[in-house]
């Protein structure tokens, strides 16, 4: 078994169907499709069956270590941080997934953001699916499967993922990364459920620390000059949060990626394998364009659960609050504002994405929604 599957968190079910689809070749579907919410592990579950596949009884700690590196002969990834993955791109997959393995029984492909695919991009790949090469097997990830176009759906075995529980997320946390346990509730119930993102919180005390800074400046906001002035402070507090999780992950993957070559830090990279970390260097490059996007929309979601905690105190729900560290602040702004006014800044926020989404830049979007926020009529 692959240290890969131990990455996952809350999916018992799920590892078990597909160690047994993997170690069940002559039954195996060849077309793919991993649902789930962000953070739920879609990605870690696509490469993990890979490794089962490409493992095959060889050595599982280089299976592993290939598949991390993303230097696998046999494995072929696409992860986009663009908005819509390129359709000459997807031709390119095509071709590659006639080609016959090289190192094991099987070509894996794996289109970890197919919800990005055009139409006409999908279409492409259509055909691949619906008459795939012997010894290829594509694994498709997406939030739904209403995210694909029904003629994939139609084509690929479904496999959904459900939100991992959050004690499970926190042992977890304290087990494999050694925080503590208060930390890793928190930080696990903060995230939503999401894996990664419980992670970086639970690990790093700045990332908690903007987080709650984030929540303050929004609470507190009166006047519109504070709304302003807040959207100014978050959209700061967003571009260190995201240059901190960049720069760190940019140099664990490097480093990852440079040991999968058998390459020690520091060492030069010989002419031949120049292409892969120039590759490398690359998505790193095309990753941080949008890593501000990201880390807005990050605030935004926690802005969300925000609301969504005043709305459960204002109506006396009975569910757990995703932040009772900021209880007496939400019993401050109930003073202020009704419930109904929070349902307006939680369509807001909605508005905010949009916008973002479109192109309008962060700060105008945070400061439109702020201004919602604090309650002040303008003109």
């Amino acid at each position: 078994m692959t240290a890969l599957w131990d990455d996952l968190v809350g999916h018992d079910a799920v590892i078990a169907q597909m160690r047994a689809a993997a170690a069940s070749p002559e039954t195996l579907a060849q077309s793919w499709l991993i649902t789930g919410p962000a953070g739920s592990g879609r990605s870690l579950v696509a490469r993990a069956f890979a490794a089962d596949l490409l493992g095959a009884g060889d050595d599982a700690e280089m299976i592993d270590r290939q598949v991390r590196g993303l230097t696998h002969p046999d494995l072929t990834v696409l992860a986009t941080d663009r908005v819509l993955i390129p359709i000459d791109e997807v031709r390119e997959l095509v071709e590659t997934s006639y080609r016959s393995p090289v190192a094991s029984s099987w070509r894996i492909i794996i289109i970890e953001d197919s919800d990005r695919m055009a139409e006409r991009t999908s279409n492409v790949l259509l055909k691949a699916l619906e008459e795939p090469a012997a010894r290829t097997i594509w694994i498709l990830c997406a939030p739904s499967e209403a995210d694909v176009i029904p003629t994939i759906r139609s084509r690929v075995h479904s496999v959904r993922l459900g939100v991992p529980p959050i004690a499970d997320i926190a042992a977890m946390l304290v087990s494999r990364d050694g925080v503590d346990a208060a930390i890793a509730e928190q930080s696990a119930r903060h995230a939503q459920s999401h894996i990664g993102m419980a992670r970086r919180l639970a690990t790093t005390p700045e990332a908690r620390e903007r987080r709650a800074r984030s929540l303050a400046l929004v609470l507190g906001i009166r006047a519109v000059s504070e709304a302003v002035n807040a959207a100014a402070e978050i959209v700061t507090l967003a571009t260190d949060d995201a240059k901190a999780y960049t720069e760190a992950r940019d140099e664990s993957e490097r480093s990852e990626f440079l040991h999968s070559l058998g390459l020690a830090s520091g060492e030069a990279v010989p002419i031949g394998l120049r292409p892969q970390v120039k590759n490398l260097e690359e998505n790193q490059k095309r990753r941080a364009t949008r890593s501000l996007r990201d880390g807005v929309d990050r605030v935004l979601t926690d802005l969300e659960s925000l609301y969504r905690d005043i709305l459960v105190v204002a109506l006396g729900g009975e569910v757990p609050l995703t932040n009772p560290e900021f209880s007496d602040g939400i019993a401050e702004w109930l003073t202020r504002h009704d419930a109904a006014h929070a349902v307006r800044i939680l369509d807001a926020i909605d508005v905010a994405r949009g916008r973002i989404e479109r192109n309008v830049t962060p700060l105008l979007s945070l400061e439109a929604l702020f201004v919602e926020a604090s309650g002040v009529v303008t003109a």
